[in-house]
């Protein structure tokens, strides 16, 4: 999704070049039933997705790894992992059949857990952020490329029905050369959660403002330079960096990226704003999008100037599972490639002040 209609419609080549390279390469011989599908990690915050492939008829849920017992125990009683076999990852990685692997671990041991599902030969939904070491994360990738896997991210704006249709817009080249891009992501962290997340030195830009990096990386693409402004504002307990902002610079545009921990109702202020020499698109909230926009003409049975479209409910990951089986199924290429993963995971870590060596 870069900020030109021309450089949208050569990545879409590019796609469907690659698509064309090897027809049917994402596919598996195996894919005229449900797919079967195994879950590692039950640790993750979004780790209950499981559900909405059980509830799925693409899908046969065959078992879920989980070695921490007292992990295990407290997820049993959880509707997404009632009665599911539980097993071992060398008994999962070796069902008949197995196609695909939800990776929902902690976040210090997502890469690790993907890199053995993928020696494995099994395509992989990994839960964000991809860990803290890129070169890692490039060499899962690496390896996935070589055995034509799929490796989708679990952002959870990615088929947002606002963000869909901002794609939609930018590709048609509605909203003309983009020049600004804002972001924010904030939420009320409670102190048990603060001290799990301190573990990790990126702060809560690294743990929930890396959605929204993925969608101002979708639309620019990777930035010329990044500028972090980590902050903790709430001192106490807990070392959580919980006020940050990133600044990140392109050759004709700049995007701002905001998150914190401390924001009161903040889901409602979750939005992103994109800004074109021919329109501005808002999409806020992202949890329950709705669209402000304007328009400098009249565009397809859009109206010219500022208006508001309500859009329907939808339910986080449904869309990314329903992708997930047409791309395994060979119906179409993935919608986002290796080189776009990593140029997010390159920018999250810059802009949570991590290291990217």
């Amino acid at each position: 999704m870069p900020h030109t209609r021309r450089g949208f419609l050569e990545q879409s080549v590019i796609a469907s070049t690659v698509a064309a390279a090897f027809p049917g390469a994402w596919a598996n011989a195996a894919t005229a039933g449900p797919i079967k599908v195994g879950q590692i990690g039950v640790g993750h915050a979004h780790a209950s997705k499981l559900d909405v492939f059980r509830k799925s008829k693409e899908y046969e849920v065959v078992g879920i790894v989980e070695p921490d017992e007292a992990l295990w125990t407290e997820a049993t009683g959880q509707p997404a992992y009632r009665g599911l076999p539980w097993m071992t990852q060398e008994q999962l990685l070796n069902t008949p059949g197995l196609q695909l692997v939800l990776v929902e671990t902690h976040v210090r041991d997502l890469l690790k857990t993907a890199e053995a599902c993928v020696k494995a030969g099994k395509h992989v939904h990994l839960d964000k952020p991809a860990g803290e070491s890129l070169p890692h994360y490039r060499r899962v990738l690496d390896e996935a490329a070589k055995q034509k896997l799929l490796v989708q991210m679990g952002y959870m704006f990615r088929y947002n029905p606002g963000i869909v249709m901002l794609r939609e817009f930018l590709a048609a080249g509605w909203l003309g050369e983009i020049f600004e891009v804002q972001a924010v992501m904030s939420k009320v962290v409670d102190p048990r959660t603060r001290k799990q997340l301190a573990e990790y030195p990126g702060g809560i830009l690294f743990e929930l403002g890396c959605h929204i990096i993925d969608l101002v990386v979708g639309i620019l693409g990777k930035p010329v330079e990044v500028t972090p402004f980590p902050k903790q504002s709430l001192r106490g307990n807990d070392n959580l960096v919980d006020n940050m902002l990133a600044v990140l610079s392109y050759d004709s545009a700049t995007a701002t990226v905001k998150s914190t921990a401390m924001e009161v109702e903040g889901g409602s202020r979750r939005q992103l704003v994109v800004c074109g020499t021919k329109g501005t698109f808002q999409v806020q909230p992202l949890d329950d999008p709705r669209v402000i926009m304007a328009l400098d003409q009249p565009r397809g049975k859009f109206a010219r100037g500022l208006q508001t479209i309500e859009l329907p409910t939808y339910t986080r990951y449904v869309d990314d599972a329903v992708d997930i089986a047409r791309v395994l199924r060979g119906e179409r290429a993935p919608l986002y490639d290796y080189e776009h993963d990593l140029a997010v995971q390159d920018t999250v870590l810059r802009s949570a002040n991590l290291p990217v060596q």
